[in-house]
């Protein structure tokens, strides 16, 4: 049986690609409920003790002297400021325009390999290629970011234990965070920096602790944000309370190693089962390619092999996130 209609075709590769897109969708908004939760706390800390309505004041009084970019990008890609923010926490000097850029191009150069080199057809090898320039430069941003935060989460108690030895002999937090930023290597070193320049140039010391807990968004920086917020209005002894919140981190620490050597075997499972089906169809391909060719030259075998890797997505997708734990 032949589908001679192409609308047909393209109306069930879309189909595909809705489903895919409403997964996702859906299955991030239930894994995002705790951060939803974990966030409206730390702004109502943040407002009792940081003293919110004046900083807002204050940040609104400078945005109106600052001009906002808005480019032809801003207007097409949607939530252009979210994904700045995430091109910042790579602590690397990517563009928001230079990453719409590459992407571009990324999908227009597996199309044309696809294409070209592949032998697919039109619709096919769009679909291709708009997964690439989707899904590629996404995954290396995430990459980016993961590794820079597990190693600044892995410096941090040793630069909280810095400010600590600073504080009890006698220097001030502000000179405490500056030997941090002299002292230790990047990323800390980055961050602690750049507070120590903001403070510098007439921010208050909860600004721009605030303003890096934003940029940064790992729960280690917020609680140390909240324990330096919290001593300002209530007073005691911070050499202590910063003692206390390192043994927190490192037993946090302790913790998430203990929980991936326990699931190490699930990911063990996950990675064999999700490599199963290129494996055999590359073991097919190589014993009998006349076999396995229809799904690559005949138009339904393309649309087949697409719904199959959409599938798989959505399936590897569900299997990471079940064997993702937070601590």
């Amino acid at each position: 049986m032949t589908i001679e209609n192409p609308t047909i075709v393209m109306i069930g590769i879309f189909a595909c690609v809705f489903i895919l897109i409403a997964a996702l969708a859906l299955a991030l908004g239930l894994m995002g409920q705790s951060n939803k939760l974990i966030r409206k706390k730390l702004n109502k800390v943040k407002s009792r003790h940081g003293n919110g309505a004046s900083l807002a004041k204050e940040q609104a009084k400078k945005n109106l002297f600052v001009k906002k970019e808005v480019s032809l990008f801003d207007r097409l890609i949607p939530k252009p400021d979210e994904m700045r923010k995430r091109l910042n926490k790579t602590g690397r000097k990517i563009t928001f325009r230079k990453y719409i850029l590459y992407s571009a191009a990324i999908g227009a150069l597996v199309m044309f390999l696809a294409k070209i080199l592949g032998g697919l057809t039109l619709m096919p090898a769009l679909m291709i290629g708009l997964f690439a320039g989707l899904f590629l430069p996404h995954t290396y941003i995430n990459i980016i970011i993961r590794r820079r935060l597990t190693k600044f989460t892995q410096q941090f108690p040793e630069a909280i234990d810095l400010i600590v030895r600073g504080l009890r002999a006698g220097l001030p937090v502000t000179e405490s965070i500056g030997a941090v930023a002299r002292e230790m290597q990047a990323p800390i070193s980055t961050e602690f920096g750049m507070i120590t320049d903001e403070i510098r140039l007439g921010k208050t010391m909860d600004e721009a602790l605030w303003a890096t807990a934003q940029r940064l968004d790992t729960p280690d920086f917020k609680f140390f944000v909240i324990s330096l917020s919290v001593q300002q209005e209530t007073g005691g002894n911070l050499a202590e309370t910063l003692t206390n919140l390192t043994e927190i981190l490192r037993g946090r620490t302790k913790l998430k190693l203990k929980i991936r050597a326990m699931i190490s075997e699930g990911k063990a499972s996950a990675y064999i089962i999700g490599s199963l089906p290129f494996l055999m169809c590359g073991l097919l391909s190589v014993m009998n390619y006349e076999y396995m060719s229809v799904m690559f030259t005949d138009p339904q075998g393309q649309i087949a092999l697409i719904g199959a890797v959409i599938w798989m997505s959505i399936g590897i997708f569900i299997l990471a996130k079940m064997i993702n734990f937070e601590v």
